[in-house]
């Protein structure tokens, strides 16, 4: 069975990136930069999750995330099926911040960028601060900001190091920061298992930017990262894996 479910699994999945494609580029060149666009597209890349063989399970309502906004909302970078196990996040007005490279990404990139999420530039310090700069004046004017403080994927090993970024920006714009977690599930989708088990996504307490000195950014992100791997951890605990499933290294759930 595991070659059948395998072979539909990746001609349905095939499909439906063409499909997603497609609509994309029309929904993004009829309005560019539009601040829906991100919630459109996320939308359809949810339909992929029962494809995939996941159930995504929240503790918290969509009304419970629009409440919070506008805000940084900040997590955990753990696969390139993010874009898919995460797709239940993002609201309308609210836009991603990632590496440049990723306009080069095949199709995923020119969605990205025409989708008006935000590009850094992490090699040059001038760029990287006047897109800073546009954080700030999109958190000012309403909107919200999807950022990973880790910079990298990190599913399959221990959480990485936070940098400092989202509560930087935070405290510039004196913007909430809405911490969420989902468990760990690298390794846990293979295209050739039926039922893929699982995961868990859950919203921490806010934290407010504007109650932020420079001299606690430090402190303040050593903080989020312990309360976010300690959320991991109950999350990890509680959600239903495929038989025979176990945690990478050093992301063991405590």
């Amino acid at each position: 069975m595991r070659p059948i479910i395998f072979s539909l699994r990746v001609v349905a999945l095939a499909l439906m990136a063409l499909c997603w494609l497609v609509a994309g580029l029309l929904v993004c060149l009829l309005r560019p930069m539009h601040r829906g666009n991100v919630y459109a597209l996320t939308q359809m890349l949810r339909l992929a999750q029962p494809v995939l063989g996941v159930r995504v399970v929240m503790d918290f309502t969509y009304a419970d995330l629009r409440a919070r906004m506008p805000a940084i909302f900040v997590g955990l970078h753990q696969s390139n099926w993010d874009i898919i196990t995460m797709a239940d996040l993002p609201q309308p007005g609210l836009v991603c911040v990632g590496k440049k490279s990723l306009i080069y990404a095949p199709i995923f990139g020119i969605l990205f960028w025409l989708s008006g999420n935000v590009l850094l530039d992490r090699e040059s310090r001038s760029r990287s601060g006047e897109a800073l700069l546009r954080i700030v004046q999109r958190l000012n004017s309403g909107g919200s900001v999807w950022m990973f403080p880790e910079g990298t994927r990190s599913g399959r090993g221990p959480v990485g190091k936070f940098r400092s970024g989202a509560m930087h920006t935070a405290m510039l714009a004196k913007a909430r920061v809405v911490p969420f977690v989902t468990s760990t599930y690298s390794g846990q989708i293979d295209l050739g298992r039926w039922d893929n088990g699982e995961i868990h996504i859950s919203i921490l307490p806010t934290v407010d930017g504007a109650a932020l000195g420079r001299q606690e950014l430090s402190a303040a992100t050593q903080r989020l990262r312990a309360d976010m791997v300690a959320r991991m951890h109950e999350l990890d605990r509680r959600a239903r894996r495929p038989a025979g499933y176990e945690l990478p290294p050093g992301r063991d759930a405590g």
